[in-house]
């Protein structure tokens, strides 16, 4: 068994899995409306400066959060943008599986 191999296959079995083609579909969707495509590009900006301060232990700024509250809102109303954070979010959970399935394996 080639691990190389096998690591194709996996990427291979992932592009064509229902979580991937969707979450591919509706990024298209979304790079195509800019308004949409830049307020989501805001938004993982902004959870990243959030992250970030949390991972440092530090109180994430009031600035921050309102920020963040704000263009959560602008977003919720936004069919697309929901649609998009839906299939982002399952995307992220079936990748994750994988990582923790491959990390048991490996008993780490």
């Amino acid at each position: 068994m080639n691990v190389y191999d096998e690591a194709h296959s996996l990427a291979r079995a992932i592009k064509e899995s229902n979580e991937f083609l969707e979450f591919d579909k509706v990024r298209k969707e979304v790079d195509a409306d800019k308004e949409v495509s830049e307020m989501i590009a805001d938004m993982q900006k902004l959870q990243i400066e959030l992250q970030t301060a949390q991972i440092s232990g530090q109180e994430p700024p009031e600035d921050l959060m309102s920020r963040i509250q704000s263009l959560s809102t602008m977003l919720a109303t936004k069919p697309l943008a929901a649609k998009f954070m839906q299939s982002e979010a399952a995307f992220s959970v079936m990748m994750n599986d994988v990582f923790q399935i491959i990390g048991e394996a490996m008993g780490v």
